[in-house]
């Protein structure tokens, strides 16, 4: 496979993991049931003819198979963001060669989260198509801005340096939030329902408008990912196999962004669901990207609509908020991880 970050004939040998084939079994699986968990459980809980009634288009007088068609643009919506989260942080941790990296923990989120507040305040957005833009500028300059302070000083970007400035920016752009928001009842209003982070505004113009970005992303991730097993040895190896490491950093970047910065424009800052899910692939699987990227996919599309589907059920017949669940889970094993990890880079 040729990589555009990778000489053609210079690429690394394929190996797949022995334990990837049922890995992959038992993900679909475990993606099948939070799937069928999402389209029954809520308000009112649905039967299983139900939802096969509402996924064919029969009986449409029914109740409930009325109920599964309008969870199913929900469900959908929350397997693409966690996707897309998954795929985010799997991109930031290898080109970062930081095991704590995370959209969330390196500040993107909240740059992504400045930059809506702005346009709510300033420019009265409305639309999933400026949420988008704004979140994705927001998110650039806020990754830009966190690699450029953790390069900084002797050694470069490492793991813990870039882990402290994204702790440092996302207090700073929190504290800017609040300013902007404090003297601004509208923007509030908007603000503090999509701040939590929530997949139950998916709608299908929502997904419309998410599948191009996130198809860029995926195909900038599935592209780099040869390249990115190269510079995980360092950056003189990586070079000396015919990798350049800061126009692959850059095209890494600039997908995890887009991935990252899409979703949170769409269901707010939702955190940990890249952590968590690279995580557990790279135990599972080992460090090649090649399949961690796609498998992290499809972790973070089970770990978002798992959380989705206990935030509801512990909450009804209201809920919970989605990005709520997944920071309650996250945050305790990120202490874990920190604490248990002795390696200074992936």
């Amino acid at each position: 496979m040729n990589s555009f970050f990778f000489p053609k004939g210079k690429q690394m040998d394929l190996h797949v993991p022995k334990n990837f084939k049922l890995t992959i079994i038992l993900s679909i699986i475990l993606l099948i049931a939070c799937i069928v968990a999402s389209l029954a459980f809520g308000a009112r809980v649905v039967s299983f003819q139900d939802i096969l009634d509402g996924l064919s288009g029969k009986n449409e007088d029914s109740f409930g198979a009325n109920i599964v068609r309008k969870r199913l643009s929900r469900t959908v919506f929350s397997l693409l963001c966690g996707a897309a989260l998954g795929v985010s942080g799997a991109l930031m941790q290898a080109i970062t060669r930081n095991p704590l990296a995370d959209p969330s923990i390196l500040g993107v989120n909240t740059g992504a989260s400045l930059f809506v507040v702005c346009g709510l305040a300033f420019f009265n957005i409305s639309t999933a198509n400026q949420y988008i833009w704004f979140a994705l500028l927001g998110a650039a300059l806020t990754a830009a801005f966190v690699f450029g302070i953790g390069s900084m000083g002797r050694g470069g970007a490492t793991p813990i340096k870039l882990v402290l400035a994204g702790a440092a920016t996302t207090a700073a752009l929190s504290s800017l939030v609040t300013a902007i928001l404090i003297p601004n009842s509208y923007a509030m209003d908007q603000f503090r329902f999509w701040q939590v982070g929530s997949v139950g505004s998916g709608t299908w113009d929502s997904i419309t408008t998410f599948l191009p970005f996130l198809a860029i992303g995926i195909l900038i991730a599935f592209i780099s990912a040869p390249a990115l097993n190269a510079l995980a040895l360092g950056d003189d190896v990586a070079t000396g196999l015919g990798v350049r490491p800061g126009f692959l950093r850059l095209g890494g970047a600039i997908g995890g962004v887009v991935l990252c910065g899409a979703a949170t424009a769409l269901a707010g800052p939702i955190g940990f669901i890249g952590l968590m899910s690279t995580h557990v692939m790279r135990l599972i699987l080992g460090p090649d990207v090649r399949f961690v990227i796609p498998m992290s996919a499809i972790t973070g599309a089970i770990i978002l609509t798992f959380s989705d589907v206990i935030g509801r059920l512990i909450a009804s017949p209201g809920e919970l908020e989605v990005g709520v669940v997944t920071a309650f889970i996250g945050a305790p094993i990120l202490i874990i991880l920190a604490k248990k990890s002795k390696v200074r880079s992936l």
